[in-house]
């Protein structure tokens, strides 16, 4: 048996990315088992996998000094025959020396080509093992849960910045045109409470009934597993999104500071990008620099509806 030590990327959406590149290390190494750290929601995201026997939570940044935290733990995780970083951090770097292992490996960018970010993650697994798999479909393993009205979940919310986040009013007004097809969730994190709070504030005040506020309710597992039963998804670029790929839901994303070309929903078919083509988007910025918030502002309730509809004609179109 092969022990592996992944380390994932801290944020949700860029663990989720990683998982084609995680299922082709398996793929060389088929006896493997592994050893995930990382931030508490990545590890809780990636536990469920059949092949992992143990997760232990990044705690370094609680107390005291980070590098000296860090080195301890990697220490306390005992031998393994490979260690992967899909973190390019100086942290990363060190936490990696500390690790006792034959072979280390921190990720690195090996292709210029601007591509997904999905395939980079991939490309650098290749490079190490000198392999030539395919970047293939996101994977997750929570079961998914099951509801007994087809439901369409909204996410308002974006960890990154605020600049990512589309009007909340416009994603009440979303689901308030939907909910006659549709139940309604809405979906956040702690931080997007009061967001989720304003939305189902206008929910009332259309007289929508057929919804359910999630925000800041869930655990991660429990997050995953009502993305996966949903029947339909409208969400920011986020953690999230990933999410909805994984599991194929079909999804609108609205796209404004960020590339679409590196982060958009990778291999899901039945998702669209609505997003505006004005000159300084993508700036990658977590808040607007120009303080007018204009490529998300740009974005109509109109757009977003038309998308969905685009969509639920090609599925009846599929099933003709």
């Amino acid at each position: 048996m092969m022990n592996i030590l992944i380390e994932v990327p801290t944020w949700l959406g860029d663990a989720v990315m990683t998982t084609p590149a995680i299922e082709n290390i398996l793929l060389a190494h088929p006896e493997a088992k592994l050893t995930l750290f990382g931030s508490f929601v990545s590890t809780q995201a990636l536990q469920m996998h059949p092949l992992v026997e143990r997760v232990v939570e990044d705690t370094s940044k609680k107390k005291g000094c980070r590098v000296v935290n860090l080195f301890f733990l990697a220490r306390s995780l005992g031998s393994f025959d490979i260690a992967f970083s899909f973190r390019k951090t100086l942290t990363s770097a060190f936490f990696l020396k500390g690790v006792k292992a034959k072979e280390k490996y921190q990720y690195r960018r090996i292709s210029k080509k601007i591509q997904h970010q999905t395939q980079h993650y991939n490309h650098f697994v290749q490079q190490v093992l000198k392999t030539h798999f395919s970047t293939n479909e996101l994977t997750l393993f929570v079961e998914k849960k099951s509801f007994t009205h087809p439901t369409l979940g909204i996410n308002p919310g974006a960890t990154y910045g605020s600049a990512k986040r589309w009007d909340p009013l416009r994603f009440a007004t979303v689901a308030s045109v939907l909910s006659q097809q549709y139940d309604i969730i809405i979906f956040g994190g702690l931080s997007e409470v009061d967001t989720a709070a304003d939305i189902e504030t206008e929910l009332q005040a259309k007289a929508v009934t057929n919804y359910l506020n999630l925000a800041g309710k869930t655990t991660i597992p429990e997050l995953l597993a009502h993305i996966a039963g949903l029947d339909f998804f409208i969400t920011n670029d986020s953690g999230p999104m990933h999410v909805a790929a994984a599991y194929q839901i079909p999804s609108v994303t609205i796209f404004g500071p960020t590339k679409h070309s590196e982060t958009s929903q990778w291999m899901n078919p039945r998702s669209r990008i609505v997003r505006d083509t004005i000159d300084c988007a993508p700036c990658m910025k977590r808040v607007c620099p120009l303080k007018t918030d204009e490529c998300m502002q740009n974005i109509h309730v109109d757009h977003v509806l038309s998308a969905v509809e685009a969509i639920q004609a090609e599925g009846k179109n599929t099933q003709e």
